[in-house]
């Protein structure tokens, strides 16, 4: 190592699908959560069969609009949340999250569930959970196309970064509990 340099090894060049799924391996594991990757509704239409055992999907078409990325348990309460990145380094634009899904995170809540959003802003390498009725608030009350960094900082919660968890992002729901 040489002295004088700074090394960040934050990300690892890791995407945020990738760091949720493995948190999220961590959390089955450890016997604290069980959470998972929703898979996305497709109608399979065209299937290549080179031989038995290795069917490739040629042509597929959506089902229906996916809801949410993830959805699971925690201490007895059901989780469902979107996980989106930007590379902008002052707000995240509302166009990255569709209004099916704001109103299926509006659901969640209404029947007792507990809905968020984890947003990674990939140019400053931090990423945010945001309660989903910090979300609400802002749409109702703004008319702004983006959420400013500044609304995640005050009213979200900066997601602590390690080895296992690689996100803890349950943490961030205690502190809501």
């Amino acid at each position: 190592m040489l002295v004088g340099y700074n090394y960040h090894f934050s990300n690892r060049g890791m995407s945020l699908e990738a760091d949720i799924n493995d948190s999220n391996e961590y959390y089955l594991i450890s016997d604290i959560a069980v959470i998972y990757k929703k898979p996305t509704p497709i109608t399979v239409n065209k299937v290549n069969y080179p031989n038995r055992k290795d069917a490739i999907i040629t042509e597929a078409r959506y089902k229906t609009p996916s809801t949410t990325d993830y959805n699971g348990i925690y201490k007895g309460k059901y989780i469902d949340f979107e996980a989106k990145e930007t590379k902008s380094k002052t707000s995240f634009p509302l166009s990255n999250i569709h209004n099916h899904q704001i109103e299926h995170l509006k659901q969640i809540v209404k029947h007792g569930g507990i809905g968020f959003l984890i947003v990674r802003f990939t140019s400053l390498d931090e990423t945010y959970y945001l309660n989903s009725k910090y979300l609400f608030d802002f749409l109702s009350n703004e008319d702004r196309k983006s959420i400013p960094i500044d609304y995640f900082k005050e009213k979200g919660k900066l997601i602590k970064e390690g080895l296992r968890p690689r996100l803890n992002y349950l943490a961030c729901i205690e502190e809501d509990l």
